[in-house]
């Protein structure tokens, strides 16, 4: 199992470093945006990634388990996977950032407190899609871009209109740790962590 989650984490490395490219590409197009539109964007793209990490989440325990997860199992792996490692990806590793940086309007902003409402039900969308058809291959591409995007519009709110080049190196390595450690987590580790060595069977081809 140790070997299989390496050859994931080292698989969707790429995926996180093109999204960072892209989220450093937005954030120079995008950085005077008004904090009221970058975090009403964060809304629409914080609740996309949590629906899109409990599908993956979920999907990872339905595929690797030979028979079906039980559902209580499924639930509680689903959610805490992907509002858990969702909100340190899009909200608490880019304040830290965002701290580091003593941007002038920093904050943390928690969907599944804030947004309870949007952010909650999605997850559990994202479950029961799992529970029916799971799979992984094009949402967890969607997920890192959907995260990526997420933790910089998290930054720009933060950012005041004030752009330095000594940001971009910075925000680009917090881009990459927010999405690569915690989605990679999240999509990958986690899930395999409650599959027992002998009921793990390899990802379909």
């Amino acid at each position: 199992m140790f070997r299989q989650i390496l050859n994931e984490l080292k698989k969707h490395a790429p995926y996180t470093i093109f999204g960072a490219i892209t989220g450093i590409i937005i954030m120079l197009l995008f950085y005077k945006l008004p904090s009221g539109i970058s975090y009403n964007i964060f809304y629409v793209l914080h609740p996309i990634h949590i629906l899109l990490s409990a599908l993956v989440t979920a999907s990872m325990c339905e595929i690797h388990t030979r028979n079906k997860c039980q559902l209580w199992a499924l639930i509680l792996i689903g959610y805490l996977g992907s509002v858990g490692i969702a909100t340190l990806s899009d909200s608490l590793i880019p304040y830290l950032g965002e701290s580091m940086l003593h941007l002038p309007d920093k904050g943390i902003h928690l969907g599944f407190i804030e947004k309870w409402w949007l952010v909650n039900p999605l997850a559990l969308l994202g479950i029961a899609i799992a529970r029916f058809r799971p799979t992984t291959k094009f949402p967890h591409a969607g997920h890192v871009l959907i995260s990526t995007w997420a933790s910089l519009f998290h930054i720009i709110m933060a950012l005041g209109g004030i752009m330095d080049g000594k940001f971009l190196i910075v925000i680009f390595l917090f881009l990459f740790i927010a999405v690569w450690v915690p989605c990679c987590t999240s999509d990958i580790v986690f899930p395999l962590l409650f599959v027992k060595e002998n009921n793990l069977k390899e990802t379909p081809k």
